[in-house]
């Protein structure tokens, strides 16, 4: 199957070509491409996302922070899906990620897809100001790169949904990215890329946020990346923006975040199901 618009030698070549622009990236190194991939393929992908929520193993984000859905692994994916997901984390896309990225340690995918996969976001919908963790949970690789594979045709700016990175001290927003079909969003992940989708979503009520979201590792990083505290987290930390979340969400991070530090990883889980009610 074709994936790609452009040949795989042209691929390689563009990430060498945008590697400085990706460094310098404000915030963050981070960039997006539009139109990389092979439109009809896309398509094939929108008609095989699933109904998230119907299968026991989907995952239902539901607290003061999160409000979205995503699959588990593999096994919600058609053929196309698993495919496509599997280029993208084939030895010819590495390689293309690593001439963008810089990263000089040797790039790995996640077969597990542990946060990855499928996300969808219906009308209401958040993902509030966060940092990844940064530890597999499984393999205990360091995890050094996002991306993002909107599936959102025909997407409004008044829908919202807009992709956020934000300042290293969460003073401000520095980058909009509005979510739209064909567009492949990446940053690199450490303990500064704060980014999240923060604001209740706009759109319509038979519309939503649709993405395929995948990380990749390294075993190692570089010093400075991520604070000495945080090297072994496996869970996600998240932030408030001043006058703009509640003093309740404000108080729910700093539970949650002190329970990250002191509890075990399935007693953090059970508090992030509180909901905020």
């Amino acid at each position: 199957m074709n994936f790609l618009k452009i040949s795989i030698p042209e691929l390689l070549e563009l990430g060498k070509q945008k590697n400085a622009e990706y460094m310098q990236a404000d915030p963050f190194p981070s960039m997006y491409f539009d139109n990389l991939f092979d439109d009809d393929m896309l398509r094939k992908i929108i008609a095989e996302f699933p109904e998230i929520g119907k299968d026991k193993q989907d995952i239902k984000y539901e607290n003061p922070n999160e409000l979205k859905l995503a699959t588990r692994g593999e096994y919600r994916f058609g053929p196309t899906t698993r495919e496509f997901v599997h280029f993208l984390n084939s030895q010819p896309f590495l390689e293309f990620l690593q001439n963008l990225t810089g990263i000089k340690e040797t790039l790995l995918p996640d077969p597990y897809l542990e946060g990855g996969g499928f996300h969808e976001i219906k009308p209401g919908g958040y993902l509030k100001m966060h940092v990844d963790f940064h530890k597999h949970k499984l393999t205990k690789l360091d995890r050094r790169l996002n991306i993002l594979v909107y599936l959102n045709e025909d997407w409004k700016e008044e829908y919202g949904g807009h992709f956020e990175l934000w300042e290293r001290d969460m003073s401000k927003c520095a980058k909009k990215i509005l979510p739209v079909f064909n567009r492949l969003a990446m940053f690199s992940t450490t303990d500064y890329s704060w980014h999240g989708l923060p604001d209740p979503l706009t759109c319509p009520p038979d519309r939503s946020r649709r993405s395929i979201a995948l990380y990749y590792y390294t075993n190692g990083r570089p010093e400075g990346e991520v604070n000495i505290g945080d090297k072994a987290r496996i869970t996600t930390t998240f932030a408030t923006r001043d006058g703009q979340d509640s003093g309740k969400m404000k108080w729910f991070n700093t539970a949650v975040n002190l329970a990250n530090d002191l509890l075990p990883p399935i007693v953090v889980k059970a508090i992030k199901k509180f909901r905020n009610t």
